[in-house]
């Protein structure tokens, strides 16, 4: 008769006399307790060996590790990638996050007047610094740049047509696509022209008495080359102008400093659009811009005061800590020192020889090899453009296995594998950060 080896697992209350005491209520500490034992029960199922009681012992132990950790933690990225969307963008300066850790310690004049002493409205608090930078007439914000582009159709568009160009109905991260965002909003979506030629004739033809707006959608996340035609958003304002009508701008990504300066492609800066006439821009505020995550909407007073009074205006508001980290943003802009201050900018900026430099220390602790690599912006900004830049490549038998290593540090290393290498990145890893990269990598690789 074949052996039992269920019968060697221990009870529940057997477990619960060998793991150490814990700070868990013993309802909580049963319950852990029950789960090892199911999940050891399932690997017995599965013809495998059944755990001994240090297995269980451990398992309960890592588990009650798990329940004490938040789920959304801080990351180390050496992917190389600068906006990267699954890590959370882009970090925010030091002077954001002090002031978002000073309005959230204790109360704040968020909706207060404090020279009138009495409710005052939180637009107020960043309208003016945007204006003041964009050259914007009025500004609303809003929680991301898909609730700003939807609150813009909505308000400025409802049962009426946009016309917007078949080569920019762009699906976004998510795959939230810019067609369905439009029909939720109760615009009516106008095609016009072809996937790669569009010419203003075509949004010419497309006016009716029913026509509210001409959109351009900003192909931030893809390149169109070739065969190609699009029409300028001067010729585009001129048209709308023309007819009475308005014109939507959705850059995505946006950004106020030209991008041509790093060797990048030229990213359409928001000063050009409402230079050019627009009469709604939005963008992005976690992006480029290098702030909190926020959608920003920028144009023409009357087109603004509309939105503000919309009953989803409400909803889609910002909270306090967006609103005090996104001013402190825009402050760095203000005074010139975006730069140097705001990360985003600062990685974008920082020389090949600084790069290398550093990725020469991790070698000369945790050998390997510094190679050429190539960072991206990411975030849907400047498809197809790279950056120059070093990398400490780590040659490995198994690099998937390193990579799980890594991210199962705290806090975990985020990198990318390629040609069967292991690359970390300087470009995206703080420079406070490297002594915990070296310390990290040397507990991994043992040396």
């Amino acid at each position: 008769m074949m052996d039992n080896p269920y019968r060697y697992l221990p009870s529940v209350d057997r477990l619960l006399q060998l793991v150490p005491n814990t700070t868990v209520s013993h309802e909580r500490l049963v319950a852990l307790c029950r789960a090892a034992l199911d999940e050891a029960r399932a690997t017995i199922s599965e013809g495998l060996t059944a755990p001994t009681e240090d297995d269980l012992i451990r398992q309960v132990e890592r588990m009650l590790h798990e329940a004490h950790q938040i789920s959304l933690r801080p990351v180390i990225n050496a992917t190389g990638v600068i906006i990267h969307t699954n890590l959370g963008r882009t970090p925010l300066s030091d002077a954001a996050l002090a002031a978002m850790h000073a309005v959230s310690v204790g109360y704040s004049n968020l909706e207060y007047d404090l020279d009138a002493g009495q409710r005052g409205k939180r637009d107020t608090h960043v309208e003016a610094i945007i204006t003041e930078i964009t050259g914007a007439e009025a500004a609303l914000v809003v929680n991301n740049n898909a609730a700003a582009v939807y609150l813009t159709l909505s308000g400025l568009a409802l049962g009426k047509e946009v016309v917007i160009s078949r080569g920019e109905l762009v699906e976004i991260g998510g795959g939230f696509r810019i067609p369905d965002v439009m029909r939720q909003s109760g615009s009516q979506l106008v095609e016009v022209g072809t996937t790669n030629r569009t010419r203003i004739r075509d949004y010419t033809n497309a006016i009716t008495p029913d026509t509210a707006a001409l959109m351009r959608i900003h192909s931030s996340n893809f390149k169109m080359i070739g065969f190609t035609e699009s029409v300028t958003l001067a010729e585009l304002v001129e048209l709308a102008h023309q007819r009475n009508l308005m014109v939507f701008d959705d850059l995505g990504s946006g950004t106020l400093i030209d991008t041509a300066r790093f060797g990048l492609d030229h990213e359409p800066t928001i000063t050009e659009s409402i230079q050019a006439g627009v009469d709604v821009v939005t963008f992005s505020g976690d992006k480029l811009l290098g702030g909190p995550q926020a959608g920003i909407i920028v144009g023409k007073q009357a087109a603004i005061d509309r939105l503000k009074h919309h009953p989803m205006a409400r909803a889609l508001r910002p909270d306090k800590l967006c609103i005090s980290a996104l001013t402190t943003t825009l402050r760095h802009y203000r005074d010139g020192e975006a730069l140097e201050r705001i990360p985003v900018w600062l990685m974008i900026a920082t020389p090949l020889a600084e790069i290398e430099a550093r990725a020469l220390r991790w070698q000369a602790v945790v050998g390997g090899e510094v190679v050429p690599a190539d960072s991206m912006v990411g975030g849907g900004s400047l498809p197809g453009n790279a950056l120059p830049s070093k990398a400490l490549a780590l040659h490995v038998d198994n690099p998937d296995k390193l990579a799980t290593q890594l991210r199962e540090q705290m806090p975990p290393i985020i990198v990318r594998i390629q040609d069967g290498r292991v690359l970390l990145d300087p470009r995206t890893v703080l420079p406070e950060q490297d002594s915990t990269v070296i310390d990290h990598l040397r507990r991994v690789l043992c040396v």
